[in-house]
C-alpha cells in the first residue's frame, strides 16, 4: 500500500499520545485524598486540584485535537 493512502502520520500518532500523557497527568493532578465524615482534608481545595489540573488537562485535549486535524507533509 502507498503511504499517500493514510490519514495519519508518525507525527500525528506521536502528538496524540503526548496530548494523552498529558491529559492523564492532568488527572493525576486533580486525584488525591478526600475528606469524609471524621475528617476533613482543606487540600481539596489547593490551587493545584482546583485550577492547574484542569488547565492541564484542557492543554492535553487541545494538543490531541491539533493532532487529529494536522495535515501530514507530502513527501513527493
Amino acid at each position: 500500500m502507498d503511504k499517500k493512502n493514510f490519514a495519519f502520520d508518525k507525527v500525528n500518532f506521536m502528538l496524540l499520545a503526548l496530548g494523552m500523557a498529558v491529559v492523564i497527568v492532568g488527572f493525576l493532578l486533580m486525584a488525591g485524598g478526600s475528606s469524609n465524615e471524621q475528617a476533613y482534608d482543606p487540600e481539596i481545595f489547593s490551587p493545584l486540584r482546583i485550577k492547574v489540573a484542569p488547565v492541564v488537562c484542557f492543554m492535553g485535549f487541545v494538543s490531541m485535537v491539533y493532532a487529529i486535524v494536522r495535515r501530514p507533509k507530502d513527501e513527493a
